[in-house]
Protein backbone atom coordinates (compact mmCIF):
# COMPACT_ATOMS: atom_id res chain seq x y z
CA UNK A 1 0.00 0.00 0.00
CA UNK A 2 1.38 3.13 -0.82
CA UNK A 3 2.62 5.32 1.79
CA UNK A 4 -0.25 8.15 2.53
CA UNK A 5 -3.06 6.09 1.09
CA UNK A 6 -5.85 5.74 4.26
CA UNK A 7 -6.46 1.99 5.08
CA UNK A 8 -10.64 1.19 5.25
CA UNK A 9 -11.62 0.98 8.76
CA UNK A 10 -11.97 -2.81 9.87
CA UNK A 11 -15.15 -3.56 10.52
CA UNK A 12 -15.83 -4.93 14.24
CA UNK A 13 -17.03 -8.86 14.55
CA UNK A 14 -20.16 -9.22 15.79
CA UNK A 15 -21.19 -12.48 17.61
CA UNK A 16 -24.42 -13.85 17.03
CA UNK A 17 -25.90 -15.86 19.15
CA UNK A 18 -26.53 -19.31 17.89
CA UNK A 19 -29.82 -20.20 16.60
CA UNK A 20 -29.56 -23.63 17.33
CA UNK A 21 -31.82 -24.72 20.20
CA UNK A 22 -29.43 -26.06 23.59
CA UNK A 23 -29.43 -29.94 23.23
CA UNK A 24 -30.50 -29.79 27.32
CA UNK A 25 -34.01 -29.71 27.68
CA UNK A 26 -34.75 -28.41 31.59
CA UNK A 27 -35.72 -31.18 34.08
CA UNK A 28 -39.10 -31.71 34.26
CA UNK A 29 -40.12 -31.99 38.36
CA UNK A 30 -41.54 -35.80 38.82
CA UNK A 31 -44.79 -35.89 39.65
CA UNK A 32 -45.54 -38.88 42.63
CA UNK A 33 -47.63 -41.43 41.04
CA UNK A 34 -51.13 -41.35 42.87
CA UNK A 35 -51.68 -44.76 45.04
CA UNK A 36 -54.89 -46.33 45.08
CA UNK A 37 -57.14 -46.36 47.74
CA UNK A 38 -56.66 -48.82 49.80
CA UNK A 39 -59.96 -51.35 49.58
CA UNK A 40 -60.64 -52.14 53.23
CA UNK A 41 -58.58 -51.37 56.45
CA UNK A 42 -54.83 -53.12 56.61
CA UNK A 43 -54.32 -52.90 60.72
CA UNK A 44 -56.92 -54.27 62.95
CA UNK A 45 -55.72 -53.10 66.70
CA UNK A 46 -52.03 -53.38 65.75
CA UNK A 47 -52.54 -57.00 64.05
CA UNK A 48 -52.41 -57.44 59.95
CA UNK A 49 -55.74 -57.27 58.95
CA UNK A 50 -55.44 -60.60 56.49
CA UNK A 51 -55.09 -62.75 59.47
CA UNK A 52 -58.12 -61.60 60.36
CA UNK A 53 -59.97 -61.58 57.40
CA UNK A 54 -59.09 -65.09 56.67
CA UNK A 55 -61.27 -66.46 59.23
CA UNK A 56 -64.15 -65.13 57.31
CA UNK A 57 -63.37 -66.16 53.87
CA UNK A 58 -62.42 -69.99 55.32
CA UNK A 59 -66.28 -70.48 56.67
CA UNK A 60 -68.21 -68.27 54.51
CA UNK A 61 -66.98 -69.16 51.36
CA UNK A 62 -67.17 -73.15 51.89
CA UNK A 63 -70.51 -72.61 54.28
CA UNK A 64 -72.24 -70.63 50.69
CA UNK A 65 -71.06 -73.54 48.53
CA UNK A 66 -72.59 -76.05 50.70
CA UNK A 67 -75.99 -73.81 51.24
CA UNK A 68 -75.99 -73.85 47.66
CA UNK A 69 -75.65 -77.32 47.26
CA UNK A 70 -78.45 -78.06 49.49
CA UNK A 71 -80.97 -75.30 48.23
CA UNK A 72 -80.42 -76.59 44.74
CA UNK A 73 -81.00 -80.08 45.22
CA UNK A 74 -83.74 -79.94 47.70
CA UNK A 75 -86.17 -77.47 46.93
CA UNK A 76 -87.45 -77.23 49.99
CA UNK A 77 -84.21 -76.27 51.74
CA UNK A 78 -84.42 -73.54 49.28
CA UNK A 79 -88.21 -72.47 50.24
CA UNK A 80 -87.11 -71.75 53.35
CA UNK A 81 -83.48 -70.34 52.77
CA UNK A 82 -85.18 -67.85 50.67
CA UNK A 83 -83.41 -64.45 50.51
CA UNK A 84 -80.57 -65.44 52.80
CA UNK A 85 -78.80 -67.60 50.00
CA UNK A 86 -77.61 -65.01 47.86
CA UNK A 87 -76.99 -62.25 50.82
CA UNK A 88 -75.15 -65.01 52.14
CA UNK A 89 -73.46 -65.48 48.61
CA UNK A 90 -72.75 -62.03 48.38
CA UNK A 91 -71.07 -61.80 51.98
CA UNK A 92 -69.18 -64.05 50.79
CA UNK A 93 -68.17 -62.15 48.03
CA UNK A 94 -67.23 -58.92 49.50
CA UNK A 95 -65.07 -60.45 51.87
CA UNK A 96 -62.80 -62.11 49.36
CA UNK A 97 -61.10 -58.77 47.87
CA UNK A 98 -61.03 -57.13 51.40
CA UNK A 99 -58.65 -60.40 52.20
CA UNK A 100 -56.52 -60.26 49.13
CA UNK A 101 -56.13 -56.74 49.39
CA UNK A 102 -55.01 -56.68 52.76
CA UNK A 103 -52.85 -60.14 51.80
CA UNK A 104 -51.30 -57.52 49.56
CA UNK A 105 -50.55 -54.70 52.15
CA UNK A 106 -49.19 -57.44 54.35
CA UNK A 107 -46.79 -59.35 51.42
CA UNK A 108 -45.44 -55.75 51.23
CA UNK A 109 -44.26 -55.92 54.92
CA UNK A 110 -42.63 -59.22 55.31
CA UNK A 111 -40.05 -60.86 53.48
CA UNK A 112 -41.00 -62.26 50.02
CA UNK A 113 -40.34 -65.94 48.93
CA UNK A 114 -41.50 -68.73 46.78
CA UNK A 115 -43.96 -69.87 49.63
CA UNK A 116 -45.17 -66.44 49.90
CA UNK A 117 -46.37 -65.68 46.15
CA UNK A 118 -47.57 -68.63 45.89
CA UNK A 119 -50.17 -68.12 48.70
CA UNK A 120 -50.72 -64.98 46.85
CA UNK A 121 -51.44 -65.93 43.21
CA UNK A 122 -53.51 -68.90 44.56
CA UNK A 123 -55.53 -65.85 46.91
CA UNK A 124 -55.92 -64.30 43.48
CA UNK A 125 -57.35 -66.91 41.95
CA UNK A 126 -60.46 -67.30 44.50
CA UNK A 127 -62.48 -64.11 43.55
CA UNK A 128 -63.74 -66.17 40.29
CA UNK A 129 -65.07 -68.99 42.35
CA UNK A 130 -67.00 -66.01 44.96
CA UNK A 131 -68.94 -64.38 42.00
CA UNK A 132 -69.84 -67.66 40.53
CA UNK A 133 -71.78 -68.73 43.60
CA UNK A 134 -72.86 -65.64 44.07
CA UNK A 135 -74.47 -65.58 40.80
CA UNK A 136 -75.38 -69.30 40.77
CA UNK A 137 -77.06 -68.60 44.58
CA UNK A 138 -78.72 -65.65 43.17
CA UNK A 139 -80.47 -67.61 40.01
CA UNK A 140 -81.56 -70.65 41.88
CA UNK A 141 -82.92 -68.18 44.05
CA UNK A 142 -84.95 -66.40 41.66
CA UNK A 143 -86.04 -69.49 39.50
CA UNK A 144 -87.52 -70.99 42.55
CA UNK A 145 -89.32 -68.19 43.94
CA UNK A 146 -90.95 -67.67 40.28
CA UNK A 147 -92.07 -70.71 40.72
CA UNK A 148 -93.43 -70.56 43.74
CA UNK A 149 -95.11 -67.10 42.90
CA UNK A 150 -96.35 -69.15 39.46
CA UNK A 151 -97.80 -72.32 41.85
CA UNK A 152 -99.11 -70.58 45.28
CA UNK A 153 -101.70 -72.98 46.21
CA UNK A 154 -99.49 -75.97 45.24
CA UNK A 155 -96.51 -74.58 47.59
CA UNK A 156 -98.83 -74.60 50.54
CA UNK A 157 -100.58 -78.00 50.20
CA UNK A 158 -97.22 -79.48 49.56
CA UNK A 159 -94.38 -77.25 50.41
CA UNK A 160 -92.70 -77.83 47.25
CA UNK A 161 -92.42 -75.33 44.55
CA UNK A 162 -90.11 -77.43 42.10
CA UNK A 163 -92.64 -78.81 40.46
CA UNK A 164 -93.09 -76.06 38.09
CA UNK A 165 -89.18 -75.21 37.62
CA UNK A 166 -88.69 -78.32 34.23
CA UNK A 167 -86.83 -81.42 34.99
CA UNK A 168 -83.64 -80.04 32.71
CA UNK A 169 -83.32 -76.66 34.67
CA UNK A 170 -83.05 -78.68 38.07
CA UNK A 171 -80.79 -80.64 36.85
CA UNK A 172 -78.24 -78.28 35.33
CA UNK A 173 -78.36 -76.33 38.55
CA UNK A 174 -77.66 -78.71 40.97
CA UNK A 175 -74.98 -80.14 38.75
CA UNK A 176 -73.20 -76.49 38.18
CA UNK A 177 -73.59 -75.87 42.27
CA UNK A 178 -72.27 -78.98 42.79
CA UNK A 179 -69.29 -78.16 40.86
CA UNK A 180 -68.99 -74.76 41.47
CA UNK A 181 -69.25 -75.45 45.38
CA UNK A 182 -66.53 -78.25 45.81
CA UNK A 183 -64.55 -76.48 43.17
CA UNK A 184 -65.23 -72.90 45.31
CA UNK A 185 -64.41 -75.33 48.36
CA UNK A 186 -61.03 -77.11 47.03
CA UNK A 187 -59.54 -73.28 46.30
CA UNK A 188 -59.90 -72.80 49.95
CA UNK A 189 -58.26 -75.38 51.11
CA UNK A 190 -55.54 -74.88 48.64
CA UNK A 191 -55.33 -71.33 49.85
CA UNK A 192 -54.84 -72.21 53.17
CA UNK A 193 -52.84 -74.78 53.20
CA UNK A 194 -50.17 -72.65 51.47
CA UNK A 195 -50.55 -69.52 53.96
CA UNK A 196 -49.25 -72.15 56.78
CA UNK A 197 -46.83 -73.18 54.73
CA UNK A 198 -45.57 -69.72 53.97
CA UNK A 199 -46.33 -68.72 57.60
CA UNK A 200 -45.00 -71.90 59.76
CA UNK A 201 -42.16 -73.37 57.14
CA UNK A 202 -39.10 -71.99 59.29
CA UNK A 203 -41.66 -70.88 62.82
CA UNK A 204 -41.24 -74.38 64.68
CA UNK A 205 -38.45 -76.84 65.81
CA UNK A 206 -39.71 -80.44 65.13
CA UNK A 207 -38.28 -81.91 68.36
CA UNK A 208 -39.51 -79.95 71.66
CA UNK A 209 -37.26 -77.73 74.19
CA UNK A 210 -36.09 -79.62 76.56
CA UNK A 211 -36.69 -77.53 79.42
CA UNK A 212 -40.53 -76.91 78.25
CA UNK A 213 -41.45 -80.31 79.06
Amino acid sequence: MPYGASAAPSRPRLHTASAEPSSRTPLQPSTPTPKEPPVGPHLINGLPAHVLFVHAVVVLVPLTGLCLVLCAFWPSIMRRFGLALPILALVSLVSVPLTTDAGEWLERHVDSNALVRKHAELGDQLLPWTVALFLLATAVWWTYRRAAARTPDAVESTGRGAAAVHLPLRVAAAVLSLLIGVGAGIQVYRIGDSGAKAAWHDGYSATAHQDRD
